[in-house]
């Protein structure tokens, strides 16, 4: 068994101060142009909260009050940066500990990284004074921090800046080495969506685990970018990376320093091969990250991750005006294993009709030149291929950069959203920022990579995640958690929720996630938990969640003595709504079928529900809730507002996807219930059994 991790990560919650701090104080703020007192503050010009400025020898900077030292603040800041020289760290953190400061981010360098023991020491001694005090460290030798939403770009360096704050959940950086993380942050110059960069310089306490693990529960992120050197206790970084799999945010890693002095030292063969390198591989790659080996392909990687739905099947088409970039396209997926099937009987009708003999009307298909003289040809075919079943993914190279491709990517954005499919585009032009570049990038549909190599392997990581959601379960029938895992990755929304082992921990999460809350026992071999009493509703207080705790482990052990029990889920009480059941069952006739009814308790008391092979459009979606006797229901019940049918088909349909797509591993599904109230609909249990 490999060893214990030395310390708890911290959590988001545990990070509040330092990641959405609402006052920040300057110690070491200057007049001086360019020194790193003065970029910070100019830096900070666009946060939204309070800058207070810290240094003895001004009574002003500018417009602004400069006061002698942190006591002398008008509040405590939330995080106190230090851009004040080595010799005067310890006593700085000193008094910030005294006085209850958040969290501390040090710039200075001159520490560990110098390998003397003197400053090894220093180091280790003003982080022991930052944890007795509470205080959550940065540092030191650390570059800094950006917040693109909040506006706290926290660095003394030229900070990247986008056109505009991010909209929609983005891209997270994570590294060990500040310099990388910010040229990966240079992105937002270009488009990419990206919301947090996170630098922590030589880990004297918060590291790159910690890093993952709170954008792993940052609402805001969409998938994490990291920048991997290495660290003494890397299980860490795996407890970390297991985090960002439960909550399914894509956690992809580069790992610099691949060198095997291990491997070199081991002496029996067996060790050879098992070397450092290859254990952090075998590490990685059981906690769910994706591993990319070129620094190139991280950012690339990731934010096509963030960006793709679930995949609706396991084929890939290229679409392609360049019989050049068609064959480039096949050699790669062979490559990397990513299927590239023919098109089906309505797709290769519209193929045959539009593509001119001298063309390709197979995948990968090739339409020519001829899309400038026929420019309808180019819509015509890609809606073809997004609309035909055989393909999750559609890929469009771009092999000439000039103003009259560029709305090809709105295009293909807008169909891939249509369809639910992911889309990519390959910039196969050396005009790196031509027209068109920074369209695509920011388009939140598309996925933009520079090598039609990387795309590949980036589409073949893509399936391989989604198929592990599955194989990854321990059981034949997945729990509550996983079940909802794999519901989600198909964008079934399912409610929050927190895995605890102990009574506190329940407090704690129950106030995260915010009061009243439902606890319910994880055990695989407990998938009925209404009839086995291990469920509890409504807990109001941290006093109704312990007593809770202690009830449902109770009658967990007098249900099923010898069941496996992975925990207590901690859940956010879901407001009152009509209770729908959605399911699927793989029949041993006709394939997989799904069906949907009254929910909750009453499910099979009433057996009021119609059933479909799957999977099912949106107007079959619709048709099966009109068949429902209980269907005037969703016009209102019990002064609650009429239920979204729309938003209620789309989760059947996604269902009903999943129950297709899986069909040979998955026998049956069971969402019950799914609450519905106006728009908002919320998976608040399920269940999955493999085949």
């Amino acid at each position: 068994m490999p060893a214990a991790a030395s310390r708890p990560l911290y959590r988001r919650a545990d990070l509040l101060r330092l990641l959405e701090p609402r006052s920040i104080a300057i110690i070491g703020a200057s007049a001086r142009p360019a020194s790193f007192g003065e970029r910070t503050q100019r830096n900070l010009a666009g946060f939204g909260g309070r800058v207070h400025l810290v240094n003895a020898r001004y009574d002003r900077l500018g417009d602004q009050p400069c006061h002698p030292n942190v006591a002398a603040l008008p509040e405590v800041p939330d995080l106190a940066v230090v851009a004040a020289p080595m010799e005067a760290v310890e006593g700085i953190v000193t008094e910030c500990a005294v006085s209850g400061v958040g969290a501390v981010m040090l710039y200075a360098a001159g520490f560990a990284e110098t390998g003397k023991p003197e400053r090894i020491a220093l180091q280790a001694r003003i982080a022991e004074i930052a944890r007795a005090g509470r205080v959550r460290l940065v540092g030191p030798n650390c570059l800094g921090m950006l917040d693109y939403a909040s506006g706290a770009t926290i660095s003394f360096a030229a900070v990247p800046r986008p056109a505009a704050p991010p909209t929609r959940p983005a891209l997270g950086i994570v590294s060990q080495s500040g310099n990388l993380g910010f040229a990966l942050a240079q992105g937002v110059e270009r488009g990419v969506a990206i919301g947090r960069v996170l630098a922590c310089g030589n880990s004297a306490d918060l590291d790159v685990a910690d890093c993952v693990a709170a954008l792993a529960e940052d609402p805001g992120c969409s998938a994490i970018a990291c920048v991997f050197e290495g660290m003494a206790d890397p299980l860490r970084l795996v407890r970390a990376a297991e985090l960002a799999w439960e909550a399914d945010k894509p956690l992809v890693i580069t790992k610099l320093a691949v060198g095997e002095g291990g491997a070199a030292a081991a002496l029996s063969h067996t060790g050879s091969l098992a070397g450092s390198e290859a254990a952090y591989r075998a590490a990685f790659e059981r906690a769910g990250v994706v591993l990319v080996d070129k620094f190139e392909a991280l950012l690339e990687t990731a934010a096509f991750l963030g960006k793709a739905p679930p995949p609706k099947a396991p084929g890939v088409a290229l679409v392609s005006t360049s019989g050049g970039a068609a064959i480039m396209s096949a050699d790669k997926a062979e490559i990397h294993g990513v299927p590239m099937p023919q098109p089906g009987p309505a797709a290769q009708a519209v193929l045959d009709a539009r593509i001119p003999e001298y063309g390709s009307a197979r995948n990968p298909v090739d339409i020519t030149a001829q899309v400038l003289s026929d420019p309808d040809s180019l819509r015509a075919c890609a809606e073809a291929i997004c609309a035909d079943p055989a393909y999750g993914a559609v890929v469009l190279p771009n092999g000439y950069a000039y103003d009259f491709a560029t709305p090809r990517f709105a295009l293909l954005g807008e169909l891939a959203a249509q369809h639910g499919k992911a889309a990519a585009v390959v910039w196969l032009t050396e005009w790196l920022e031509g027209p068109g570049a920074r369209e695509a990038e920011a388009n939140p549909n598309l996925g933009l990579f520079r090598s039609m190599d990387r795309c590949f392997a980036a589409l073949a990581a893509w399936q391989a995640r989604a198929a592990a959601l599955l194989d990854g379960a321990g059981s034949t029938t997945l729990t509550e958690r996983e079940a909802k895992a794999v519901l989600a990755a198909y964008g079934v929304p399912v409610v929050g929720e927190r895995l605890v082992r102990d009574a506190e921990a329940a407090v704690a999460a129950a106030e995260a996630l915010g009061l009243p809350v439902v606890l319910k026992v994880e055990s695989p071999d407990i998938p009925h938990k209404t009839e086995a009493g291990v469920i509890r509703l409504n807990l109001g207080d941290a006093a109704a969640v312990r007593e809770g705790f202690a009830a449902v482990m109770a009658n967990a052990a007098h249900a099923v003595p010898e069941a496996r029990i992975n925990g207590v889920l901690v859940q956010p009480m879901v407001p009152q709504g009509l209770e729908i059941v959605v399911g699927a069952r793989r029949d041993p006739l006709f394939g997989p079928m799904v069906v949907v009814g009254l929910g909750g308790i009453l499910v099979e008391l009433l057996r009021d529900s119609a059933t479909s092979l799957a999977p099912v459009g949106t107007a079959e979606a619709h048709a099966m809730l009109d068949r429902l006797r209980g269907a005037k229901l969703l016009d209102g019940f019990r002064g609650l507002p009429p239920v979204d049918r729309d938003a209620l088909a789309a989760v059947i349909r996604r269902v009903s996807e999943l129950a297709a797509d899986q069909a040979d591993r998955i026998e049956e599904i069971d969402v019950n219930p799914l609450i519905c109230a106006g728009p908002r609909i919320t998976a608040v249990d399920a269940l999955i059994v493999r085949r």
